[in-house]
């Protein structure tokens, strides 16, 4: 099964459909990335914060498919900000995952309460490992619309992607507005309200209409917006499922409908990107 992919305007492309690693337990990440590679998935999203960097490198290398063929994202913790901390920062990251190149390193929160308020800077040295080959791609996560119109304005260089919390519950169409007209993807995370949708009444009738699961109606429903998703789950059956997007469709009136589920800022699962503040120990 061929997944699509969405042109970024760097002239790279990226999987529409990926397979995420957060919360899945260092222990656990080489063989859930490994099943995920067996059903075919080509795209790993991952993190520093999420601690498994290693293991998905792991899993990797000890795959037979080529790199080449695999898309890699990470993200810069929320304790490097500084220039210096994140050259240092990627560099591990590059180690850990045991690359000479990423395809795609994201600032994974704009922190705007900290580090003075500069995310800016933060920006620059993320687009430096574009200009010096050590990334193919450079974007943010979490950045809402003014902190994306204030680095493009003080920078002039566009993020690929924009990695934004949404879901039937919470559709963040304002953020998703301002990627658009930026000309920037957007990648959804939390995409089924970590389980939240799954026994929704509009998206079960669907499911049940189309043969299919709720999860699987979810995730097609961000395939048919143009949004790039990447499930997660350490279940090979699941994994298979949320892989199996792709034999059906949705209508534009079933599409519709599962977004006016919409429940504005009472739907986020995640925290608020204006006041997230949080660095690890």
């Amino acid at each position: 099964m061929t997944v699509p992919s969405i042109q970024l305007h760097d002239g790279t492309s990226i999987p529409q459909l990926g397979f995420g690693v957060f919360q899945i337990d260092p222990a656990d990440t080489v063989e859930a990335v490994t099943t995920a590679l067996e059903v075919g998935y080509r795209h790993i999203d991952t993190a520093e914060m999420y601690g498994n960097e290693k293991e998905v490198g792991e899993a990797l290398r000890a795959s037979s498919i080529p790199r080449e063929e695999v898309y890699v994202t990470s993200k810069l913790n929320n304790g490097f900000h500084k220039p210096e901390d994140a050259e240092r920062a990627f560099d591990k990251t590059l180690s850990d995952l045991g690359l000479d190149k990423i395809d795609l390193f994201l600032i994974h929160w704009p922190l705007p309460t900290r580090y003075d308020g500069d995310f800016v800077s933060t920006w620059r040295t993320m687009a430096s490992f574009v200009e010096d080959g050590r990334a193919a791609s450079v974007g943010v996560s979490n950045f809402q619309p003014a902190h994306l119109q204030r680095i493009i304005d003080e920078t002039g260089v566009v993020p690929v992607i924009n990695q934004i919390e949404v879901h039937p519950y919470f559709t963040n169409e304002e953020a998703r507005a301002a990627n658009q007209a930026h000309g920037i993807a957007t990648e959804a995370w939390s995409p089924i309200a970590q389980g939240g949708v799954l026994d929704d009444a509009v998206i079960s009738e669907i499911a049940e209409a189309k043969g299919k699961s709720t999860a699987q109606v979810t995730l097609r429903w961000h395939i048919e917006r143009g949004d790039i998703v990447f499930p997660k789950s350490v279940t090979r059956s699941r994994v298979e499922d949320n892989f199996d997007l792709f034999d059906f469709s949705l209508t534009d009136d079933e599409v519709a409908r599962i977004s006016g589920l919409d429940k504005g800022e009472e739907g986020r699962t995640g925290p608020n990107p204006d006041t997230f503040d949080y660095i690890p120990d």
